[in-house]
């Protein structure tokens, strides 16, 4: 059982929670003169945030806040207030302030120097600690509530009082890591309506083994389409990485293309990707007819080793429709432009998504209409609060995502510091 002593004249927060934004919020609380307990279910804070980005930590971008909301598909307009209260730039001063200096990479996507995940939760950790917030390591189970006012958190090692109370548990990627939803039945169980969860910035499943067959398989540097079957128009379109795994795709233009694909379903979209993008269909006509004249005695399934990598020969050639055997000098003029369409249009067809335990972040939550967006308050509990993705907002991979964690946790932990005023 827990015994705290509260501290007199000053408003006692408890925050659920101890990743990105429970502990951001229980610095922010602090820092505002409230006496704050934070109560995370594991051994230790920030367990997620330790292994976001590969253990990188893409832990925000440096851009202007136009293009941070035109990169937040869900929900953009609630978020004002809170990166007002917090922008990509006070992010990158905040760390930079606790001795993490920080770089800027490729789509103005912002890490540790040291490229250590590690660093960054280290550092709220140790924040929290210097300014004097008690972390209880237990589970919360239910959100105390009195005349429609939070008054408490109820936990496996007994009651916590508190003036206000913040919900930041996250969503339900990573249930290893602790975001098993537990947040959603917290809210539901006060009344707030929970928009229905979905893995987003998730791996796609494929339809057919077309991808099995290149399992491992890393393309860099390609340009990916996904496109609508139905229409015929692309709903995505990317340059990057690619991955090619036992179920499907994954890589980084994959997990943002899932981001647009809420309604997938298979024989809906198909995922189509330029081999070559840096070359056009001549250049690339020229660069074939080069390798052909070279390997002219050779079968055409051996004459493609200098424009594809080894696991991808045997699927190209079997959609290309032409013997693996036939001599290279053979291939006529239509056949080698059916080759050179599939350099520039491969396809895949997509069945669905990865289950949600594999998604980097969750769709859906906390109905933000419920919610202040200036203060972070719930409109339907007094001293309740929110940040991060329990919320029902989220982004697109390039570090959005943690500042919105690090944003709604700013403003909530300011707001729930001031209650009793």
């Amino acid at each position: 059982m827990f015994t705290i002593k509260r501290i007199p004249d000053r408003p006692c927060v408890v925050v659920i929670g101890g990743g990105a934004a429970g502990m951001m919020a229980a610095i922010r609380a602090a820092e505002n003169g409230a006496q704050v307990l934070l109560a995370e279910r594991n051994d230790r804070l920030g367990k997620k945030l330790r292994i976001t980005g590969k253990g990188r930590c893409n832990l925000t971008n440096s851009c202007g806040r136009d293009e941070f909301l035109a990169n937040v598909p869900t929900n953009p307009r609630f978020l004002y207030a809170a990166l007002a209260a917090m922008d990509p730039a006070d992010t990158m001063a905040f760390f930079e302030g606790l001795g993490v200096p920080l770089k800027v990479e490729r789509g103005n996507r912002v890490f540790p120097v040291s490229d250590r995940a590690d660093d960054i939760a280290n550092a709220l950790a140790n924040r929290c600690r210097a300014l004097g917030v008690t972390i209880l390591h237990t589970r919360a189970q239910t959100i105390l509530r009195q005349n429609d006012r939070a008054v408490g958190v109820r936990s496996e090692e007994g009651d916590l009082e508190a003036d206000a109370v913040i919900l930041a548990t996250g969503g339900k990627s990573y249930p290893k890591t602790g975001s098993d939803g537990d947040g959603y039945r917290m809210a539901k169980e006060l009344g707030h309506t929970v928009v229905a969860v979905r893995p987003s910035l998730v791996p796609l499943v494929e339809s057919g083994n077309l991808s099995a067959q290149m399992q491992g398989l890393s393309l860099r540097n390609i340009a990916l389409r996904v496109v609508d079957l139905a229409s015929g128009k692309p709903v995505y379109e990317d340059f990057g990485e690619l991955l090619f795994t036992h179920f499907g795709l994954s890589g980084p233009t994959i997990l943002s293309a899932s981001a647009h694909l809420s309604d997938i379903t298979p024989g809906k979209y198909e995922a189509q990707i330029d081999l070559k993008p840096a070359l056009s269909c001549e250049k690339l006509d020229e660069r074939l007819l080069s390798d052909f004249s070279k390997y002219k005695n050779r079968d055409f399934a051996n004459a493609l080793g200098d424009l594809l990598p080894q696991k991808m020969i045997a699927p190209f050639v079997c959609l290309s429709g032409i013997d693996p055997q036939k001599k290279v000098h053979s291939i006529t003029k239509e056949e080698r432009k059916n080759i050179l369409s599939l350099f520039k249009c491969f396809r895949v067809p997509l069945a669905g998504l990865r289950p949600i335990s594999e998604a980097i972040i969750t769709r859906g939550g906390v109905n933000v209409a419920e919610v202040n967006p200036k203060t972070m308050e719930s409109r339907l509990i007094k001293g309740l609060f929110f940040a991060g993705e329990v919320l029902d907002v989220d982004a697109y991979t390039g570090g959005f995502n943690l500042q919105i964690a690090f944003s709604t946790a700013s403003l909530a932990g300011w707001n729930a510091a001031k209650i009793k005023e």
